[in-house]
């Protein structure tokens, strides 16, 4: 394919697949004290959709809050009365995407804020930590990019995040460095662009849609059709680079569906290293 004049050439055989497989009534992943999803089977009249329970087929019926449960792609419906859906804002089709592992920052070691104030023991994913990667990848443009964060341990996929002990989140100078680089769908392995309890500022999710502080009116919005993917894995064996990505996601009518990011690599120009 050509992209702004370069031809590339991407390897559609070898699938990485960012998504976290959610096994309703297994171990899976959890944020803000949100229950687990589960199933059940469908029961009606003369029917069990169980064959252990003699049914003749399995028919179940499944509870899970997407933004919380797994792997998830969002729009700027998330925090407008306006109910968007991701559905619509997302474009479907193959983007350019850059694979970036960065280590988020304590607090008192970094200059970089967000709304509210960050609090003691903190950690930021940062600008500077972004810009340091970025140098090493000046070569095109990216639609996208797919921040792992460091240490990659493989807990993240059934990790339980707790209010105590909140997980690292985005300075607001790294989302405004991603909207100043033109990037329209931003995957990350943490549950949050935002610190968990933040007093309902979402200083993250609206500098990336281009929402005023405050704002639930969709119509407001810059970037209407930019997208959030969280609590993604990245797998340890997949490489920083630069990648095509897919991100396919549930065809529900909502502000949030999951998603299932799938990332090929690009096997001419700068490889994957």
């Amino acid at each position: 394919m050509t992209v702004n004049g370069e031809e590339l050439k991407a390897d559609l055989a070898r699938p990485s697949d960012l998504s976290i497989a959610l096994e309703f009534g297994g171990a899976q992943p959890s944020y803000f004290g949100a229950p687990a999803a589960r199933a059940a089977a469908v029961k009606v009249e003369g029917f069990v959709g169980d064959t252990r329970e003699g049914g003749s087929c399995n028919c179940s019926e499944y509870h899970l809050i997407p933004h919380c449960n797994g792997t998830h792609t969002e729009c700027v419906g998330h925090v407008t009365d306006d109910r968007v859906s991701v559905r619509d804002a997302l474009r479907p089709g193959l983007h350019i995407a850059l694979l970036m592992s960065v280590k988020p920052e304590s607090v008192e070691m970094s200059t970089e804020r967000t709304t509210p104030e960050p609090k003691p023991g903190d950690h930021l994913v940062t600008a500077r930590s972004l810009e340091t990667v970025l140098g090493r990848w000046p070569e095109r443009k990216a639609e996208v990019w797919v921040i792992r964060t460091q240490p990659n341990y493989s807990d993240k996929a059934r990790r339980r995040y707790r209010a105590d002990n909140p997980p690292p989140y985005f300075s607001r100078e790294a989302v405004e460095l991603a909207v100043a680089r033109g990037i329209e769908h931003l995957v990350t392995d943490l549950p949050s662009l935002d610190r968990s309890y933040d007093e309902g500022r979402l200083t993250g999710h609206r500098t990336f849609w281009g929402l005023p502080a405050g704002s639930r009116e969709a119509k407001a919005a810059t970037r209407p059709h930019a997208t959030i993917t969280e609590l993604a894995f990245v797998p340890t064996a997949v490489k920083d680079g630069w990648y095509l990505i897919d991100l396919q996601i549930a065809p529900f009518a909502s502000d949030a569906a999951p998603s299932r990011p799938v990332l090929y690599p690009i096997v001419t120009g700068a490889r994957p290293s």
